[in-house]
């Protein structure tokens, strides 16, 4: 595995990896489309929603979103207008419940719903059109595009060109924990507030099916987790659900191109998340550790607008293939 350190540097008015987090999922304005919405039907006949930008290209990128995102956030819509400005289909995905309307399966989507992308990526293959895909995955849908590749191993070369997960939490146990600290009781607080208010709609299409009395007792992700996330996708708890979700036991598995794009001062990644020694056997994955970034952030921009995180996937993306 090859490790890179780049000299990524923040605005210099983004002074604290706060910022660099909030700032770029707030307030930052993208333009981009107008996107074509396609619904697909998945084996389990439940929906996904799929946003297009489409050049009649032969190349594609599937876009995975993190938690509690979706297809339209702006790093979704920032990295799909890099590669569309550069002659790529691009492929922003909503995971199940995401797209503004809730699912019609109890399961909804988590870090280790690699049957949903799959989908998704065969789906794109369907099309006929394409003789290179690839794939990006910010946060969560970091994680979900390693642990898919990990999974399909040598078969990835068959489906896919190259990789990238930009934030990616490899450790799900210890990112939780991270997140639940003091200083990041804001984060946690929110993504708290938008899934109890998505497990109380999933409860209206399933009465009988979800009990939700132990929502207002939830105070962490582990909480949530432990009582719905696990025993709906069928572990046995939340802990069950982190060891056998976690991408970091995939890694050494993956057999096309990848680049991990992960910040030291990321406020929701542990150690475990930056596993070189780890992966030191495995020349297909790079991985490059930068100072500064936040969480998803990575928001030093060029003349045209681009993210620094955007034009460095671009670059990895269109490198020459092994």
């Amino acid at each position: 595995m090859a490790v890179h350190y780049p000299d990524y540097k923040a605005p210099f008015w983004m002074v604290n990896k706060h910022l660099e987090t909030i700032v770029p999922a707030m307030w930052r304005k993208v333009e981009a489309g107008p996107f074509r919405n396609e619904r697909i039907t998945t084996p389990d006949n439940d929906f996904l929603d799929l946003d297009w930008l489409e050049n009649g290209s032969h190349k594609a990128v599937i876009l995975s979103h993190g938690l509690e995102g979706n297809s339209q956030r702006p790093y979704m819509i920032g990295m799909a207008k890099i590669f569309y400005s550069h002659g790529y289909d691009t492929i922003n995905w909503n995971f199940r419940g995401c797209s503004g309307e809730i699912n019609k399966q109890l399961r909804f989507y988590h870090s280790g719903a690699t049957d949903d992308l799959d989908t998704v990526v065969r789906h794109v293959i369907s099309t006929g059109k394409y003789d290179q895909i690839n794939l990006i995955g910010f946060s969560l849908g970091g994680n979900l595009t390693l642990k898919y590749l990990g999974e399909q191993g040598e078969q990835a070369k068959e489906l896919l060109s190259r990789a990238v997960a930009i934030s990616a939490p490899l450790h799900l146990s210890d990112s939780c924990q991270a997140i639940s600290s003091l200083e990041n009781s804001l984060y946690e607080k929110q993504f708290l507030k938008e899934l109890k208010q998505k497990v109380a709609q999933k409860a209206k299409l399933h009465p009988n099916e979800l009990d939700i009395s132990a929502l207002e007792n939830i105070n962490t992700l582990w909480d949530f987790d432990n009582q719905y996330t696990a025993p709906l996708h069928g572990f046995k708890d939340a802990e069950d659900y982190y060891r056998k979700c976690s991408s970091l036991w995939s890694l050494k598995n993956i057999r096309i191109p990848t680049l991990i794009i992960n910040a030291k001062n990321d406020t929701f990644l542990s150690a475990s998340c930056f596993p070189v020694k780890e992966l030191d056997d495995n020349p297909w994955v790079e991985l490059d550790i930068t100072a500064q970034g936040g969480h998803v952030g990575f928001a030093a921009t060029d003349d045209d607008g681009h993210y620094w995180s955007e034009k460095r996937a671009l670059e990895f993306v269109e490198s020459s293939n092994r």
